[in-house]
């Protein structure tokens, strides 16, 4: 088996992600409140409290109390809530933000009752996924997750939200590129929290946490280009070959070359929908000796060749 590169497995879905720019927001308030989310069409969606305390509450959830600190990520699009404590009457969130959103982009709202609640400022992002990686990374993941800072391991999350609250919490040069770099961050770490201290997730993720699966990963991940073949994968795993599948479609869902393929096609797809690299050249990187083998599998994948998709994503993005 020739060399290859390891590449972190999670690392590359994240590359896939697409950050929501209009949903980063700021928000400030006092008094009493309290405002009802319909459904998101966020895929990721996240927030923390950076000061004061918040009640969350999820569709088909019990409610969660934020102290400052605080990090929250919403994973599967259900409508939500978020109230001071003690809460106010229920509002509608999309058009009391509209309305109290400031120039600077910052929501700012003052309820009945200034003195009987402490003040709270929260930041909050969305991301947008592609549909593969939808697949490998929210199917496991629940509705909320809710990371207290009481908690140790959360502590490398606190420098990057009080980054983030200070990028958002004035205009300065450069702000939107950080402030989508900051966010960006912060999801990986609030991932990396969760994978490591939260309870066993299941799926594609647990795989990460499995020492000898995550190695085949990455592996695959790090050359795509390789000629991989189960018992190749099962060698570099430490496995043997039956052991090796098994175990693989257990954690991952799908078996070790099913899974190949639909990465291979996932990369494909980005790669064809951002640029005007030649079909071969592509080919080649995903894994296949020719353009026609290459064109073959996407066709049997997507239902159309690889051109006519990007013809059709570049026409849908052009200016009409």
């Amino acid at each position: 088996m020739s060399s290859f590169n390891s590449v972190d497995p999670l690392s590359d879905v994240l590359a896939m992600l697409k950050l929501g720019t209009s949903t980063t927001s700021r928000f400030e308030a006092s008094g009493r409140w309290a405002f009802r989310f319909p459904s998101h069409v966020s895929d990721l969606k996240f927030g923390a409290a950076l000061a004061g305390r918040v009640q969350l509450r999820v569709e088909g959830l019990k409610p969660a109390t934020l102290e400052p600190g605080d990090f929250y990520l919403l994973s599967n699009g259900r409508s939500f809530s978020c109230a001071s404590v003690p809460a106010g009457t229920m509002q509608d969130g999309v058009l009391s933000f509209r309305d109290h959103r400031g120039p600077d982009g910052t929501v700012r709202y003052a309820g009945p009752g200034e003195h009987e609640a402490p003040a709270v400022v929260m930041a909050s992002s969305g991301f947008s996924i592609d549909a593969d990686v939808k697949a490998l990374l929210l199917r496991h993941l629940p509705p909320l997750v809710h990371l207290r800072a009481s908690d140790p391991a959360s502590r490398p999350l606190a420098g990057l939200l009080e980054l983030l609250g200070w990028e958002m919490a004035a205009a300065r040069p450069g702000a939107f590129v950080a402030k989508e770099s900051i966010a960006t961050l912060v999801l990986v770490q609030a991932l990396r929290i969760h994978l490591e201290s939260g309870p066993q997730p299941e799926g594609w993720l647990r795989a990460m946490g499995d020492r000898r699966i995550s190695v085949a990963l990455s592996a695959l991940h790090g050359d795509l280009a390789q000629r991989w073949t189960v018992e190749g994968l099962a060698a570099v795993a430490g496995m043997s070959r039956t052991a090796f599948a098994v175990r693989f479609k257990e954690l991952v869902g799908s078996a070790p070359l099913e899974y190949l393929t639909a990465w291979r096609m996932t990369v494909a797809r980005r790669s064809l929908s951002q640029g005007s690299e030649p079909l071969a050249a592509i080919a080649e990187r995903v894994g296949y000796q020719s353009e026609t083998a290459f064109s073959a599998a996407f066709r049997r994948a997507q239902g159309q060749s690889p051109g006519r998709f990007r013809a059709e994503v570049q026409a849908e993005a052009s200016p009409a």
